[in-house]
């Protein structure tokens, strides 16, 4: 099992001593998405080798392996149930219309399509509360579905490359707009508009991915330019920004500690950074040892984080006191 500090224990010191504690390498191309389950330790990702992996990240092992050659692997997000998830195609999407797939991982079953998007879905998430869902594709469009039906439940047109995210109580979702605009909308009318709207100053590059800090307060963009802003969530003022060196043909991901005290994130550099919300000041900076990591996130409830990049998956834990072993049992 994997030795644990408690997430709420969180402090410079254990994020500086944060290392690999193990490393996948058996993926044919880039990675295109990761996702942990929010209460079960495990972890999904999706590859251009049309993979979808389940992983035990107490455990740092590979459970299973689909291979969806006629659809492919794009965005992928957990359902509530842990061998359930959503994934979005990167083929069939213009014939079929099946840009989205509600697949099980027990038994390689697909149990829903959900038609609509007629380009690539770029965004995707799952409501935290109910079996709501929100997709953003390259068609200008944002879909809301159920996954108990097929119809979409509801549809936002705008310009640019939409981006999604539920805030943790799934009261309000976010959505990016052309020009970096980010639209806040209330989950249970959203119909009616959005009813807050917030700008980065000066910072007009398209937001590639939002997240929510666990508390609600905070929300963490990044953009197409490789800046990394912190914006209360409340009023959209500015709380802090870091920008990374530049990665032409890689989109970054950043994200936050479970505590949003913490923002990890890729460079172009081949680094990964931490830095603290509120200092604002870099607490470390480590070697990715992948090159740009393109997919990183911080597993919910574990002091752990997970990065990957063409063709490499790593589990960052803590190390041990008196050495760079890890604690993971394989």
């Amino acid at each position: 099992m994997m030795r644990n500090a408690s997430v709420s224990e969180l402090n410079d010191g254990i994020i500086r001593n944060m290392a690999i504690g193990a490393l996948f390498s058996d993926f044919v191309g880039k990675i295109n998405a990761l996702d942990f389950h929010r209460t079960a330790d495990l972890l999904v990702t999706t590859g251009e080798d049309d993979s979808v992996r389940l992983y035990d990240i107490a455990n740092g092992k590979l459970l299973k392996t689909t291979h969806h050659k006629k659809h492919g692997a794009d965005r992928i997000c957990f359902t509530h149930h842990p061998s359930s998830v959503i994934c979005s195609s990167t083929r069939n999407i213009d014939s079929g219309g099946e840009a989205l797939r509600y697949l099980s991982m027990y038994d390689n079953r697909c149990l829903r399509y959900f038609k609509g998007h007629k380009d690539r879905v770029v965004s995707l998430c799952t409501s935290p509360v109910d079996d709501s869902f929100m997709s953003g594709s390259l068609d200008h469009s944002v879909r809301i579905w159920d996954l108990r039906v097929n119809a979409c439940q509801g549809i936002l047109h705008l310009r640019g490359r939409p981006t999604v995210a539920y805030d943790q109580q799934g009261l309000v979702f976010a959505v990016s707009m052309e020009g970096g605009a980010i639209k806040l909308f209330d989950s249970r009318s959203y119909d009616k508009g959005p009813f807050d709207t917030f700008l980065v100053g000066g910072d007009m590059a398209e937001i590639w991915d939002i997240k929510f800090s666990n508390d609600g307060k905070s929300m963490l963009l990044t953009t197409k330019s490789n800046n990394i802003y912190v914006l209360d969530a409340y009023n959209g003022e500015k709380r802090c920004g870091f920008s990374v060196d530049a990665s032409p043909n890689t989109t970054i991901e950043a994200t936050f500690t479970p505590d949003g005290q913490y923002v990890v994130s890729g460079s172009g550099d081949g680094t990964l950074n931490a830095w603290s919300i509120s200092t604002g000041s870099k607490v470390a900076s480590w070697d990715s040892n992948i090159g740009v990591a393109s997919c990183l996130k911080w597993a919910p409830r574990r002091v752990m984080f997970a990065a990957a990049s063409k063709g490499v998956l790593t589990f960052w834990i803590p190390k041990d006191a008196n050495s760079t072993a890890t604690s993971f049992e394989r």
